[in-house]
């Protein structure tokens, strides 16, 4: 990309709720400011919609999952919705360039970040047309029984129709790791985006609309949690829940679905451990440390923001990761090459700022980072930030802070690692960095987490699965546990003798 300050400025479309093929102002005309992170000025608007756009939203979803007994989409095949789902794939492509610049607008992302999240959207749609044309191989599979004279058979079925609730820091790809598998399935998405970040996701319904996937199948609504989210999740007739964002959050979503017992899958907060032992080496260890925490702006649920050092190395790591962390390239996330750029609001800003200096009112020492940097006099920046000195019962420890921090401490032993790493109430990422394959295996075996990184951080592939334990929500997105998520398994038996069953004896003739 050219130098943004030499380009012309981008235009933000104005886009309206999308409901049943068409876009359509909220039905209370209110609207909410689409702010840049990076200048602080308003660039744009989206709807801010309520039940009454809620209830049209799921009436309309309804509608279409049921129509012409979902032959159209719910009961068609899944080479059908295959073909729907690369042409979305092939439509993002095209438009990868101009959707990455539409991320990085609206919630501060790099742009090189940004165009790399635009080709694992791609590939994501790509990936789950495959899992939706093998569904047809699969159907009616039969189940092995001990009694000769029954057949059973599985057949899979969508859910139904899908409020699909999705975080601003990966605005349009959290929204496809979703999208993708819940269309693949058959079901009927009514999506729910953050409102700090909805642009892309209202460009998604544009394509949508193009490709000619039929009406009602896909919606957006764009607004506020408590006016929009929280309908929408209580709803009785959203049939299933997927929701990505904060534990509090996600607890009164389960709340709200529990009333009318519909299934939910939750992905929620962490506060990660990347554990380095004394035989890593340095300088790629000290590379993943940062990557693992500052990539996104530091802006990501599985960031590996606790950082333990066995205690040997611990003063060369800090000295090397401090000088190099200072170092990284931070200022206008439209500029090629910038490393950070602004978290997403001005409340995310502040409260950062605030966990920074609770730390060091409770004893951390900052080794860099810590407020804007000097050259930026605009903007929600905050430099890449370490903090040394940690120990398990300060703030910074314990919560997530959703930003560029990265909190170190130390350790004696493999045992200490593991017990300092698991004592957290949540358990959504861990990794671990030795060059002991056995210690490796020992380590990853022993972290309370649904994903383990080794020698690594933050690698993300739509092939394997991606969820949490403890407080870190349940259910798997991605890979083939993405699909079932949106599947419900029916039972299909039937008695195949020309013999009576004999339970009851029959009537005597006369």
């Amino acid at each position: 990309m050219a130098d943004a300050a030499a380009a012309a400025p981008i235009v933000v479309p104005q886009r309206q709720l999308f409901i049943d093929g068409n876009w359509r102002p909220p039905r209370k005309g209110a609207h909410i400011p689409v702010i840049n992170p990076a200048t602080e000025q308003i660039i744009g608007e989206i709807p801010g919609a309520t039940s009454e756009d809620v209830n049209d939203a799921v009436k309309a979803a309804k509608k279409a999952f049921l129509h012409n007994k979902g032959q159209h989409w719910s009961r068609a095949t899944g080479e059908a919705r295959g073909k729907y789902l690369r042409a979305i794939a092939d439509k993002v492509t095209e438009r990868k360039l101009w959707l990455a610049e539409l991320e990085t607008l609206d919630c501060g992302k790099p742009i090189d970040e940004a165009v790399w999240d635009m080709e694992d959207v791609a590939a994501c749609f790509e990936y789950y047309a495959g899992l939706a044309e093998k569904l047809d191989e699969i159907q009616y599979a039969p189940v092995e029984l001990p009694l000769q004279n029954y057949k059973s058979n599985i057949l899979k079925e969508p859910i139904g129709v899908v409020a699909l609730i999705t975080p601003w820091n990966y605005p349009l790809l959290m929204a496809t790791w979703k999208v993708a598998p819940a269309l693949a399935a058959g079901c009927a998405v009514i999506l729910k985006p953050s409102e700090l970040a909805s642009v892309t996701c209202l460009e998604l319904a544009s394509i949508i609309q193009e490709v000619g996937i039929p009406p009602g199948i896909f919606n957006v609504i764009t607004g506020f949690g408590p006016a929009a989210g929280a309908p929408l999740a209580a709803h009785e007739d959203v049939d299933k829940v997927a929701f990505t964002g904060s534990t509090k959050t996600g607890r009164s979503i389960m709340e709200m679905a529990a009333r009318i017992t519909k299934p939910v899958s939750l992905e929620l907060g962490g506060k990660s451990p990347l554990i380095v032992f004394d035989d890593a080496d340095i300088d790629t260890a000290v590379e993943w440390a940062m990557f693992g925490a500052f990539w996104t702006n530091g802006q990501i649920c599985a960031a590996t923001s606790r950082l333990l050092l066995q205690e040997n190395i611990a003063e060369k790591f800090l000295k090397k990761l401090a000088d190099w962390s200072a170092s990284i390239k931070i200022g206008n996330p439209l500029e090629k090459g910038c490393r950070l750029g602004p978290v997403v609001s001005e409340s995310q800003y502040t409260k950062i700022l605030k966990y920074i200096s609770t730390a060091q009112a409770e004893g951390a020492s900052l080794l860099c980072g810590g407020k804007r940097p000097d050259h930026l006099k605009k903007g929600y920046f905050v430099g890449a930030t370490v903090l040394s000195d940690v120990k398990p019962w300060m703030q910074i420890w314990k919560e997530e802070v959703f930003g560029p921090v990265l909190a170190v401490s130390t350790f004696k032993t493999e045992e200490e690692a593991l017990h300092l790493a698991n004592d957290s109430p949540y358990g959504l990422a861990g990794a671990v960095i030795s060059k002991d394959a056995d210690r490796c295996k020992r380590v990853s075996e022993g972290l309370q987490a649904g994903i383990v990184w080794i020698n690594c951080s933050q690698p993300t592939f739509c092939q394997t699965p991606w969820g949490g334990v403890k407080r870190s929500g349940f259910g798997r997105e991605l890979g083939e546990w993405g699909l079932e998520n949106y599947l419900s398994v029916k039972q299909l038996t039937r008695y195949i003798s020309n013999e009576p069953f004999g339970w009851y004896p029959p009537i005597s003739k006369l």
